[in-house]
């Protein structure tokens, strides 16, 4: 199924997407779908971030290809740090580039979608607590985040967390492709088999430090061919089985 969230005449729906339907929904899908009696057509709505997370985990370097790109060992542990909810943003909308960075980058990203309570989770178990997948980009400061010794002023600017364009519930996460376009261009291009630690084993691992709620996100890593964005350009993430979170970009404007 692709679950998500659309915007119908002024309100925000959770939503079941079908072939040509919308199927709106009266409140997250975390214990099964309750219908609103609601069906309307694609062109009715604007589809929105497709949920709305109490907290964003995101994992560093757990790509063994990107940590041969850029030199480094692979941690021993996940390597976790946290975005905000005030950075999200869905599909089709503005990534604004602070005046605090002169550099800031995309970095294409699989993101797994809690669906129930969790806490210390074993990794056998992990996948009983997973909604779904989505495309997620953990928009970065690249010069604030070197410039700080730690990531959370670089990953936290609003508009950071671009995820969508729904949530993908039938799915193997093990060997997914993932890929980054910009303006077209194919930047990055790996698969989930390079990750260093598996998904069962990161929901695992961050429930035993925080408890996971229904609509939590937790992004898995990046792989090679990270870089920069600038205004006017169009950031597109593609993930095998989901499908495209296109983003376009724009310099924020101080009032």
């Amino acid at each position: 199924m692709r679950l998500g969230r659309v915007l119908y005449q002024n309100e925000a729906y959770y939503a079941l997407f079908e072939t040509e339907k919308i199927k709106l929904l009266k409140e997250f899908p975390a214990k099964g779908l309750c219908f609103s009696g609601l069906e309307i057509t694609p062109s009715e709505a604007r589809i929105i971030a497709p949920c709305v997370p109490s907290k964003i985990i995101a994992l560093g370097l757990n790509y063994r290809d990107h940590a041969r790109e850029l030199g480094l060992p692979l941690p021993e542990e996940p390597l976790i740090f946290m975005k905000p909810p005030s950075a999200v943003i869905g599909p089709e909308e503005h990534i604004l580039l602070p005046p605090e960075s002169e550099r800031v980058d995309y970095e294409a990203e699989l993101a797994v979608v809690i669906g129930r309570k969790a806490r210390r989770v074993k990794p056998e178990e992990a996948y009983g607590y997973i909604l779904g997948y989505t495309c997620f980009n953990d928009v970065t400061a690249r010069d604030l985040q070197q410039k700080d010794g730690q990531w959370t002023r670089a990953k936290s600017f609003d508009t950071f967390a671009p995820f969508g364009p729904w949530i993908e519930t039938e799915l193997d996460p093990s060997d997914l492709r993932v890929r980054s376009y910009l303006n077209g261009e194919l930047k990055q291009d790996s698969s989930t088999r390079e990750l260093v630690f598996s998904v069962p084993e990161i929901v695992s691992f961050v429930s035993n430090i925080m408890t996971l709620l229904p609509g939590d996100l937790i992004a898995t890593g990046t792989p090679p061919g990270i870089g920069p964005l600038t205004a006017g350009d169009v950031i597109e993430v593609e993930i095998e089985g989901i499908g495209r979170l296109k983003n376009y970009v724009s310099p924020e404007n101080l009032l």
